[in-house]
């Protein structure tokens, strides 16, 4: 029986440990007007995943459909070639929190959680502490506001050593 118990103890500790998420502050900002949020944004660094692994001048645009839903187009380069991915987004109560899908019924949070004030720079991340994108209405984002949005990224508990600066033109 002791056995048995001290197995229990150790995969419970093995399974806690993959299963546990840093703790990080994802919450969105209390205001986001969608109207100056909707267009084109440059993706200036992001935490590495599979679906975008190696894309290259990565940007998505973002446009408001007839049934309030919105169209999000992302593109880029990867080994020489263009590459697109078409989704949908929601809203939900919270004006900053909206719900992605690219695959069929399955939506994921979008949480705008900073932007500056004339809507050209952003901190977006999704619920868990796996997903961080920087964005900026240009190509090239200023130091001062990358410096910016990686202490907020920072403050918010976020690893920012696992960011990727992606490279655009």
């Amino acid at each position: 029986m002791k056995k048995i118990m001290v197995l229990v103890a150790i995969a419970g500790a093995i399974f806690a440990g993959c299963v546990s998420d840093p703790k990080v502050d994802n919450t969105p900002v209390a205001a986001l007007d969608l109207k100056r949020y909707l267009g084109e944004w440059y993706e200036i660094a992001r935490f590495d995943h599979s679906f975008e692994r190696g894309i290259e001048q990565a940007k998505a645009v973002y446009t408001l459909n007839e049934d309030g839903t919105i169209k999000v187009e992302n593109s880029g380069i990867k080994d020489g070639k263009p590459k697109a991915a078409i989704g949908k987004g929601k809203r939900t109560k919270e004006p900053a929190l909206l719900r992605v899908s690219f695959f069929g019924p399955f939506y994921a949070d979008y949480r705008v959680m900073k932007i500056d004030a004339e809507y050209t720079y952003a901190l977006v991340s999704s619920g868990s502490a796996d997903y961080l994108w920087i964005l900026s209405r240009t190509s090239i984002l200023p130091e001062a506001a990358k410096s910016e949005l990686v202490g907020e990224a920072k403050r918010r508990g976020y690893d920012t050593d696992k960011l990727i600066w992606v490279r655009q033109k």
